[in-house]
């Protein structure tokens, strides 16, 4: 049985998937942004986001354990180098994973996964939206007699005017003209 097993094999074995996985971790890295299928990005953002984590401590012991799981020095120096340095501040969900819908050979469903912090467009498009500010759903105190005759006054109807329902104007339909040559028989 599987019981708690979460991962999609892929339809590969453990070597193949491991391979291939690496690769893509390693594209994604120094591409920062790779197209792929949808079931291969969602394994690929649970194998890649831990070493994105490791990444942002840069010591001889990360290196090397993102360098086991990467087999690649120049994705590896890239890590450490120009995408810790982005991702310094942000505490995870390092990756974006966008639908692009279906492929034409195979109708499988497409995905386009990305480093958020390396999405030029969307970072500027955020830089220009002011900072949101977080409301509580509570209500809050309320100062002393603030407001309260408001609050607990009735409803008038002189505040809600109604507006009187008038019966549709229907038009009569002009009678029928009757065609030359024809008499109403009675």
């Amino acid at each position: 049985m599987r019981h708690g097993k979460k991962d999609n094999h892929l339809g590969r074995t453990a070597s193949h998937r491991k391979a291939m996985l690496s690769n893509m971790a390693s594209s994604l890295i120094i591409h920062k942004r790779i197209e792929t299928t949808l079931a291969k990005a969602k394994e690929l953002r649970k194998y890649v986001e831990p070493l994105l984590t490791r990444a942002k401590d840069d010591s001889t012991h990360n290196r090397r354990i993102v360098f086991s799981y990467l087999n690649d020095k120049e994705s590896t120096k890239e890590l450490f180098g120009v995408v810790s340095d982005k991702i310094a501040s942000r505490p995870g969900g390092y990756t974006r994973i966008i639908k692009l819908g279906n492929r034409l050979g195979d109708a499988a469903e497409t995905a386009l996964i990305e480093l958020v912090d390396f999405n030029d467009a969307l970072l500027l498009a955020n830089a220009d939206k002011p900072a949101k500010t977080r409301r509580s759903r509570r209500g809050g105190k309320k100062a002393e007699g603030a407001d309260t005759e408001v609050a607990a006054a009735p409803v008038k109807k002189e505040d809600h005017p109604v507006v009187a329902e008038t019966e549709p104007a229907v038009e009569e339909a002009p009678k029928a003209e009757e065609l030359p040559g024809e008499t109403e028989k009675e």
